[in-house]
Formats: C-alpha cells, sequence, structure tokens
C-alpha cells in the first residue's frame, strides 16, 4: 500500500511539474526518486531495532 501511495504521489509530481514547463525527464526523474525513496524505506523497516519478530 506505501508503494502504491508513494507511485501515485510521484506521478502526481511528474504531472503537475511536466504542466508548468519543466522538462518531462527531469520531472520523471523526481518521480524516481520519490520511488526509490519508498523502497528502501520499505525494505529497511523491518530490520530496525524495535520491528523484528524473531
Amino acid at each position: 500500500m506505501f508503494l502504491t501511495v508513494a507511485a501515485t504521489f510521484g506521478l502526481v509530481i511528474w504531472i503537475v511539474l511536466w504542466s508548468i514547463g519543466v522538462k518531462g525527464f527531469d520531472a520523471f526523474m523526481l518521480t524516481a526518486l520519490v520511488l526509490f525513496l519508498a523502497a528502501t524505506v520499505r525494505i529497511v523497516l523491518p530490520s530496525l531495532p524495535g520491528n523484528r519478530t524473531d
């Protein structure tokens, strides 16, 4: 669910920036950054102290 929200947020950023005149590729790179950060948080979160289940 978290990655879906991040992807939607990133695509909204991409469309808004593209509509105000930012190059499409540059706006897409911000979307890719948002998705990369969300995936990183998703991978690292279970390994943090206090979140382990073993």
